[in-house]
């Protein structure tokens, strides 16, 4: 038989069969199946012409299986078995879980919150598996559809209206500098921005857009060095004045790590809006909806937070 001809089957004929030889009765089977001893008794006349065999003969007041009934019963066990168990709803235990899931994050996600965040889901979830990812933000709905990324922690700047997403909090931008700066005891003007030699971090969050649009009507920026890795720029901070613009976090991060200055920008700037985003495809799933809730009640507490308490 082809599975399209099983799929025109009643299956469900089968789950009654396998209560009566479990209850060699009708009227037993009846109540277990919550109907009625008739509709019990149609079940089994349909069951013996889709079987071709008699199935049962009474003996007395109890149904005897005939060898074929019981063969069946026999081959039922296990797939039946593994029916109630896919069918029966899990509740999703933290400290047994053992599932992989792939998170994409910006640069400043890395650096500024996903060390806050891991310990908050491995106290919970120890033998979790997570694979922290670079976010694709002009592929993004793309990573999190096909590419495999479970869920991402960034901003929206490619298209994200197909993605299911949960505001995070909102991330402003502050300059960076060396103790020895000339600005470092003093407040930052925007003539002393636009004067100073910079160092752009290329970070994935799209700061240097915002920055150069906020400041397009004046003369550009000096940009001394640009890349990827703040480490970089903080090498040459003890031989060149620089500025580095970066999000808060970065910024209050680095500044208690070597001693530096954190100083707020000399112009309004809007503030970076984070999300966590993911597809559809994970909306339902138990242990994905618990990493999620983790992610954003980790991330909305140290977003909140002042950057000088982080």
């Amino acid at each position: 038989m082809e599975l399209e001809e099983i799929y025109r089957q009643d299956l469900s004929l089968l789950i009654a069969l396998q209560i009566l030889v479990e209850e060699r009765s009708v009227t037993q089977a009846a109540k277990r199946l919550h109907l009625s001893q008739s509709a019990t008794s149609r079940i089994l006349a349909r069951l013996r012409e889709m079987l071709d065999d008699p199935l049962f003969s009474r003996v007395g007041q109890q149904l005897v299986p005939t060898s074929f009934a019981l063969e069946c019963y026999q081959q039922l066990r296990q797939p039946t078995g593994q029916l109630i168990e896919l069918l029966t709803p899990k509740a999703f235990v933290p400290e047994e879980c053992q599932q992989q899931f792939s998170i994409a994050v910006t640069d400043y996600a890395m650096q500024a919150l996903v060390p806050f965040i891991l310990p908050h889901i491995y106290q919970k979830a120890p033998q979790i598996r997570l694979e922290i990812v670079p976010v694709q933000q002009k592929e993004l709905q793309a990573q999190l559809s096909v590419k495999g990324a479970d869920m991402a922690i960034c901003r929206a700047i490619g298209q994200t209206g197909n993605l299911q997403h949960s505001f995070l909090g909102k991330v402003g931008v502050s300059c960076l500098l060396s103790p020895n700066h000339p600005l470092a005891d003093s407040d930052i003007s925007l003539e002393d921005y636009l004067h100073y030699p910079h160092a752009t971090i290329a970070i994935s969050d799209g700061v240097k857009a915002l920055l150069d649009d906020a400041i397009s009507q004046y003369p550009p920026r000096t940009e001394l060095l640009r890349t990827p890795h703040l480490d970089t720029a903080l090498a040459l901070q003890s031989i060149n004045p620089l500025i580095i613009t970066l999000p808060e976090g970065m910024a209050a991060i680095a500044a208690e790590r070597h001693c530096l200055r954190v100083k707020p920008l000399p112009f309004k700037l809007q503030s970076l809006d984070y999300n966590l985003f993911w597809h559809s495809r994970c909306e339902q799933d138990k242990a994905q909806k618990w990493l999620r809730n983790e992610i954003i009640e980790a991330t909305q507490s140290l977003l909140t937070q002042t950057p000088q308490n982080l």
